[in-house]
């Protein structure tokens, strides 16, 4: 497999922890955001949308780091990123869905950029109140819900590193970059140490890649 992505893009960093997981080699193909490499045409070609991560499977194009992780799972199954009973699943889907859907997408570089540069907005109050704010009211939810639900085990669902913790990482290191006082989660964090442990994740992380 072939993944084009960049090393501190949170999307690619899922993508890069799954592979790792499931034990699978791929090519890293860099894509450099803050030079604009995601707006070249020849890029654009495989992902119109000019965003990372893509994944080339031989002749298939996987675009959205989320489908990919799924299908990943599914052609891959072992070890499993998802329970297998219907309501385990949608934990821990929802769970996944705190950082995918919620934090990650009004932290996203391209939203970043926009405020500053079209709305106008301070870049302190972007990089700082506008970023911590939407990693607080993430966190705080998960951590209420790791915290205080019996199916979080060593990791945020059992004891094997699945989906939720997949996200977890990239969106903990990002927190840590734009320096977010992550000490009102101690169960999230305690998820976080575990998974670093991992060669999996730790091979994965931003400072490790190639560029």
């Amino acid at each position: 497999m072939k993944l084009y992505g960049f090393s501190r893009s949170s999307a690619a960093f899922r993508v890069r922890i799954a592979l790792n997981l499931k034990g699978i080699s791929w090519e890293h193909v860099n894509i450099s955001l803050p030079d604009g490499d995601q707006f070249h045409n020849e890029y654009k070609k495989l992902n119109p949308q000019g965003r990372v991560p893509t994944l080339i499977d031989g002749d298939r194009i996987l675009y959205q780091s989320m489908a990919i992780l799924e299908y990943l799972d599914e052609t891959h199954p072992d070890p499993a990123f998802l329970p297998s009973e219907p309501k385990t699943r949608a934990r821990v889907r929802g769970l996944a869905d705190i950082i995918a859907c919620d934090i990650h997408p009004l932290n996203n570089l391209a939203v970043l950029k926009f405020l500053e540069h079209e709305v106008g907005a301070d870049p302190h109050l972007v990089n700082v109140a506008w970023y911590q704010h939407w990693i607080h009211e993430g966190f705080n939810a998960l951590e209420s819900h790791l915290a205080n639900d019996s199916e979080t085990g060593t990791f945020a669902h059992g004891d094997n590193p699945g989906l939720v913790d997949i996200c977890i990482v990239p969106q903990v290191f990002n927190a840590q970059r734009y320096e977010c006082d992550l000490s009102f989660y101690p169960r999230l964090m305690g998820i976080f140490a575990e998974c670093m442990k991992l060669d999996a994740f730790d091979l994965a992380q931003p400072s490790k890649q190639p560029e």
